[in-house]
Parts: structure tokens; sequence; C-alpha cells
């Protein structure tokens, strides 16, 4: 049995559906209104279990985790829920994946268990980690890498929350770059209009170093790093800009009213584009990985519920650790390439000839 937990919301439906494509173990859906989401999602869902399930209530916890092999969460604010859930499943004798993370999680990572406990493995953090690992198993080395996460969708405020959680966190130093491998604050600027392949508008891009990168610069020997958020609209820079100098609730509502408005009309879509420099047989190299998904919910929860297949494969050890960090990325992108509505591509090429060649197909 595999139980997820924030089972009715955007990113638990898209993660439930891909592990019901999978059927390698039945599901139990966790929410505060079993029978409504039932009558508005049970159609897509046929052979699920639907339970309500309080995380704010221990008893209620273990409740529905009782006879469950892993327990998903997909409950959100991820940054105010996380320790509670994986807490619970420790004690239970189940594994754990947590599409998002806490402080008191991320503080736990290394930690020797007995069960898997994997936390932020979503969209960013989690595959935005996982992806350059992934990507340089092909080459000798690599010295530099280029990476852009890029979202157009509505925010819910759950999303909204955890997404200012991560980009106005302690951890994540606005305008550093890895250079001569090590942080450099302040090396990078904010930059507009700025075209990339495979996004149909100028961008604005907010460079970020955050504990995620720095983690992966590390365990790949980068010479140099570059990480920046693409921002499609005028709205949402603006919020994310006002939003440090804003009480939680404010920033939150601020940041979902800016990007509906950037997607008011607008088809939805979630993008990570990575590019890796180095040697391959000896001789310099650049690739450049591309994926992408119908908006932030659908590619948050088909990297849950990757994590998870794997999981259940044998491919995930025991102990407690961020999806970045998985000694073993193949699985995972593996069973992310195969999921409907995710779009996994890798080129012999750099961005800049991409730009040239594909401009912004999407």
């Amino acid at each position: 049995m595999i139980g997820v937990v924030g089972g009715y919301g955007a990113v638990g439906r898209y993660a439930a559906r891909l592990l019901a494509a999978q059927g390698s173990e039945p599901l139990r859906l966790g929410g505060r209104d079993p029978e409504a989401a039932r009558r508005r999602l049970g159609a897509a869902l046929p052979e699920a279990e639907w339970t309500a399930v309080d995380i704010e209530d221990a008893e209620s916890l273990r409740t529905f985790i009782r006879g469950c092999r892993v327990v998903v969460n997909c409950a959100g604010p991820s940054h105010r829920t996380a320790s509670r859930v994986a807490r619970a499943a420790q004690a239970a004798g189940v594994h754990y994946v947590d599409a998002g993370s806490d402080p008191t999680l991320a503080a736990r990572a290394g930690e020797a268990i007995g069960t898997a406990a994997v936390f932020a493995a979503g969209a960013l953090p989690g595959l935005s980690g996982l992806l350059p690992r992934w990507l340089a198993c092909g080459f000798d080395a690599v010295s530099e890498l280029t990476a852009y996460t890029g979202v157009l969708d509505r925010f819910t405020a759950a999303g909204a929350e955890d997404y200012l959680a991560g980009v106005l966190g302690e951890d994540n130093a606005a305008l550093a770059a890895w250079r001569a491998g090590a942080p450099c604050p302040g090396a990078l600027s904010r930059l507009s209009a700025v075209t990339l392949p495979f996004f149909p508008r100028p961008l604005t891009l907010l460079p970020y170093l955050d504990a995620e990168a720095k983690a992966v610069a590390r365990h790949l020997s980068l010479v140099d790093g570059r990480w920046y958020i693409a921002l499609d609209g005028e709205r949402l820079p603006a919020a994310l800009t006002a939003a440090a100098g804003l009480d939680r609730a404010a920033a939150v509502e601020h940041v979902c009213r800016a990007s509906a408005l950037d997607a008011a009309g607008r088809r939805p879509y979630a993008s990570l584009l990575l590019q890796l420099s180095g040697r391959i047989d000896g001789t310099p190299a650049t690739r450049t990985v591309r994926v992408q998904a119908a908006g932030i919910a659908p590619l948050t929860g088909a990297m849950a519920a990757a994590v998870t297949v794997a999981l259940l494969r044998g491919e995930v050890p025991a102990g407690v650790r961020p999806a970045a960090a998985l000694p073993n990325p193949a699985p995972v992108i593996d069973v992310l390439s195969a999921a409907d509505g995710c779009d996994v591509a890798v080129f012999d090429s750099s961005i800049e000839t991409l730009t040239d060649t594909v401009g912004g197909e999407v």
C-alpha cells in the first residue's frame, strides 16, 4: 500500500495518477474530505482508497499510515508539515518520500535509520539537483554548469508559501555563483528580456545559490556554476521583490495574485534547462538537458512519484537524504522520462546553439 498524504491536492493528484499507472501497489489517498474528493476525482482513480487524515492530529496520522509500505507527503506548505509526517512514518517503520522539506527534516540529512526517508523530492528542490548528477554520468569529468528553472503557472497559497520559503530562505544566496570551486557572493546580477530555447517569451533571470546547488557543485567538483530562476511575465518578479518587506500572509497573497495575472490566457508550463561542460572520452564536450511538463504541480507530483517507484524497486537505500543526493539518479530519471506529460530530452550542444536552432518552441 502507498499512502499519499495531500492526495486530493494538485501535486498529490499527479503523483497518485503516475503511481496508479505503475500499478505496483494499491493507493490510499488522504485528505480532510474524502467523500468530496472521491466525487470529484474518483473516476480517474477508481481503485484508490479515499481516507480522511489530519496531519495535525497524531492519532489520525498513525491510523492513515497503518498498513502502508511507503508514505508520500504532498501536503503543503511542506516547510511546516514535513517533519511531522516523516517522524510518524519512521515510528511506524514505513518508507517516506516528501515532495518538499522543512528545516528540521533537512537537518537530519545523513541520519542512519532502518527505512528510506527522501525529502525535497519535487521539482525545485529535487529534480533541479538530481538532473545535473544524472547528466554528468555521461562525462569523464565536468567543470561548468548553467541551469535555468522556469515556471509559468498559478500558485496555490501553500505552493506560494513554500516557494517563498525557498527563494527568501536563509540558505539561498541571491546573486551568488560558484566560481573557481567555491561560492562567490554577488558574482551575478538580475537579467531582463533574456531569450532561451524552449521558452516561448523573453525572461527575467534571478540568480541564486542555495544549499542544493552548493551540494551539487561539490559533488561534481565544479569549477564554475550558475543557477537562475527564469520568470515569464512582469508581475511575479515585482512581487518577489516586494515580498521581502511583507509579512508571510501578505507576501503569499501578493505572489498568488501576480502569478495568476502572468499566467492568464497563457499555457502553463514548468521547464528545467541545464547545460554541463567537461570532457567525454578525453575530448571537450557540452551537453544540454531539458525537462518540461504542463505546470509546476504535474512536474512536482511526477518527481515525487518517480522517487517512490525507484524506492519500491529497491533502488533507494535506507537513511535520510534529499532526493538530489540519491546515490543512483538513473532509476528516478528513467521513471520520470516514461511518465505521461513529462518530456526529457538531451542534446549534444550548448544552450546558445539551441537558442539559434529551436528558439522558443515549447
